[in-house]
């Protein structure tokens, strides 16, 4: 009988475990698809319109993308997450947010491919990517479970349009550590946290 009860228990337990991880392939699915959407509308040639509660990504469906942080770069949301945990973690909530802004003011912009994905790795080709976490030479999973999923729901409001720009609609960015060349052809919007922030004099990307 305890034999009985035990293989009844365990085909129990398989399809929950089953049930919840298909439920998270779901989440993840909407939210991927969500977030093309509202990536188009991010866009400057895009709608204007803000996002309809249709379209929102969900905390849940933002947190069941990548929950391991070790898939394919190859969606927005895990492509601006990644960039977000690489270039600001352990930085602050000001920080990170203010990661995702340049992200998001990239996307169509002169200069700009039009996707988030794109953005970030472009110059990828020549070996020298605007974001250097992208083609360094190292393995790009996120390594700490909290910063990542903290990074996913910046992403999240990110694209949901929930975030302010706290860059004053900068394109360009490096950490107060150091002084690249190309900051002196742009003008300095603000300074957050360890980063400073830049937008082109004519707003045309170089």
């Amino acid at each position: 009988m305890r034999r009985i009860w035990a293989a009844a228990w365990l085909v129990t337990l398989l399809l929950v475990g089953q049930a919840t991880a298909d439920d998270q392939d779901q989440k993840a699915e909407t939210a991927k698809i969500k977030a093309e959407v509202l990536e188009e509308k991010a866009a400057p040639e895009g709608s204007k319109v803000l996002p309809t509660p249709a379209q929102i990504i969900t905390k849940p469906q933002a947190q069941a993308v990548d929950p391991t942080g070790e898939e394919l770069v190859d969606d927005a949301i895990t492509c601006l997450a990644r960039s977000i945990y690489w270039e600001a973690r352990g930085t602050g909530d000001a920080s990170m947010e203010a990661v995702a802004n340049v992200v998001m003011n990239r996307v169509g912009h002169e200069g700009f491919p039009n996707t988030i994905c794109g953005v970030v790795k472009q110059g990828q080709e020549q070996g020298a990517c605007q974001f250097s976490w992208w083609c360094d030479g190292r393995v790009d999973d996120a390594e700490e479970d909290e910063s990542y999923s903290h990074a996913k729901e910046i992403s999240r409001k990110a694209l949901n349009r929930q975030l302010k720009d706290r860059t004053g609609g900068a394109l360009y960015f490096h950490n107060r550590k150091v002084a690249p060349g190309w900051s002196k052809e742009y003008i300095r919007t603000v300074e957050v946290g360890e980063h400073v922030f830049y937008k082109p004099a004519g707003g045309e990307a170089k």
